[in-house]
């Protein structure tokens, strides 16, 4: 009995890990697919004040930050015709990259959007290094 238990809570763990695993991209990485001109879609759920602040170009503004409630996540869905019509890889950022990131991109998920085109942006915009390429304002 001891040996099943232990093997239940060793199997939780593994798939409460995995299925908390997200795909994550650097700055430099993006600013280089930016800087080629490569094909991506960044998917903002910055607030709006935030948004208007500093934001990449592009950007597609949902100010759905934290991304918690159904009503917060439903704000993606302007992103999902663009996402759609395309193959190219999806960028959710946040401003720190971290818990909204995730629960934007796992709301992606439920809509559809394979996980292999999903990224999130390590340290979010409030980590972005690179000044010269944030646009202030919408």
């Amino acid at each position: 009995m001891l040996k099943q238990t232990a093997l239940a809570v060793v199997l939780t763990l593994l798939f409460t890990s995995v299925a908390l695993a997200a795909n994550y991209i650097d700055p430099p990485t993006l600013k280089k697919m930016l800087d080629q001109k490569q094909q991506v879609i960044l998917v903002d759920i910055q607030p709006a004040d935030d948004f208007a602040d500093q934001h990449l170009p592009g950007a597609i503004e949902t100010d759905a930050f934290p991304a918690k409630t159904d009503a917060q996540k439903a704000r993606m869905d302007k992103a999902l015709p663009a996402i759609m019509a395309s193959h190219a890889p999806v960028v959710v950022i946040c401003p720190s990259g971290k818990t909204g990131a995730e629960n934007g991109y796992a709301y992606l998920m439920t809509k559809g959007v394979p996980e292999p085109r999903l990224l999130i942006l390590k340290g979010g915009m409030n980590g972005w290094p690179y000044d010269q390429m944030v646009v202030k304002g919408r």
